[in-house]
């Protein structure tokens, strides 16, 4: 018997927190929610850790009027629950402990990319880009550029622009702001 995609289970954020809860997804397993399948996550090197944290701290510093978030739950529909390398989202009073931020809350998204980079350009930025993100940026470490994908719509980002190291980076959400590229990545 062979299956087609359509003979596929399709599961739904609620249906996903179950299984969590009842220890059908174990805590150690890295995984998320995507368009309504569990996907395993890449595993994270060194230098995506790196890269993570030193990006998620710059931003903590230039945008202290919102809340910058590493590698946790958004919630995009009904069917996907990516857990970005880092969001920026709007301040809530209490920290998201009643729900995960939804796309409204979000001003950035940001994925760090070792090896996911492929993934990270076409499936991930098509469920961002359909579930109205404004702002999605891609650093990929191996080449040290960033990717910003901008102009959503239901089949992807209408607008890519590639940064080179020299540039500044602006978030829609923060026109006041420039973002050094070399602050996004540790130390060469």
């Amino acid at each position: 018997m062979v299956l087609s995609l359509k003979d596929v289970r399709s599961w739904t954020v609620e249906e996903y927190h179950r299984m969590a809860q009842l220890g059908i997804l174990a805590p150690e397993e890295r995984v998320e929610l995507i368009e309504g399948q569990v996907v395993p996550m890449s595993p994270k090197g060194p230098l995506h850790s790196a890269t993570t944290q030193c990006a998620a701290d710059y931003l903590r510093v230039l945008l202290a009027q919102a809340t910058v978030r590493t590698q946790e739950p958004i919630q995009i529909g009904g069917t996907s629950e990516p857990e970005p390398d880092i969001t920026v989202v709007r301040t809530h009073p209490r920290q998201y402990a009643d729900r995960h931020p939804s796309a409204q809350d979000v001003f950035l998204v940001v994925e760090v990319a070792d090896s996911s980079l492929q993934y990270d350009r076409e499936q991930k930025a098509r469920i961002y880009a359909r579930a109205g993100l404004t702002d999605y940026w891609i650093i990929d470490v191996q080449e040290r550029r960033v990717f910003v994908l901008r102009e959503p719509g239901p089949e992807g980002y209408g607008r890519e622009d590639l940064y080179p190291q020299e540039a500044s980076l602006v978030p829609l959400a923060f026109p006041q702001v420039r973002v050094r590229f070399e602050r996004l990545f540790p130390p060469a």
